[in-house]
């Protein structure tokens, strides 16, 4: 019974792609293409090599230069070159917030709140452990908070 009822799903899901893509085509040739400006071949001046922004303020991500850098929460404990790192003043060992900055250096802040910086991370080692970026925070303890710290 299971086998069957999968068949009949399956068949049902290609019938709407088919439905749907059929729809597709018949809209693209009862509606024209909208008017497209034609591409000039004139090459840019010194002062027009700036591309001008087309997103609206609110859909603009911050470029490089806007962003002080990247956090992302370190739950496990940090272990560098076969190292456990430990926060030099208080010596905890785990829940870190590590920070990579604009200059590609890597701090670590631990859950007292004190920084260190770590020589033995750079931002590659950042780039392959983080996740993508969901949010920008206006301020570093709003992020903070976002991260739970």
């Amino acid at each position: 019974m299971f086998l069957f009822r999968r068949a009949r799903e399956d068949r049902a899901f290609r019938e709407a792609q088919r439905a749907g893509h059929a729809l597709l085509l018949r809209l693209q040739a009862t509606q024209p293409w909208p008017n497209f400006p034609e591409p000039t071949s004139q090459a840019p001046t010194a002062g027009e090599g700036v591309v001008p922004d087309f997103l609206p303020p609110e859909l603009r991500v911050p470029s490089r230069q806007e962003v002080a850098g990247v956090m992302m929460r370190w739950l496990q404990p940090l272990v560098v070159d076969g190292e456990v790192r430990t926060c030099p003043e208080c010596g905890a060992y785990r829940d870190w917030i590590v920070f990579c900055m604009r200059d590609d250096s890597i701090w670590l802040r631990g859950r007292a709140g004190h920084e260190t910086k770590e020589p033995g991370l750079d931002a590659v080692w950042f780039n392959r452990h983080s996740g993508p970026v969901d949010q920008f925070h206006p301020s570093l303890e709003e992020g903070l908070r976002h991260l739970g710290h």
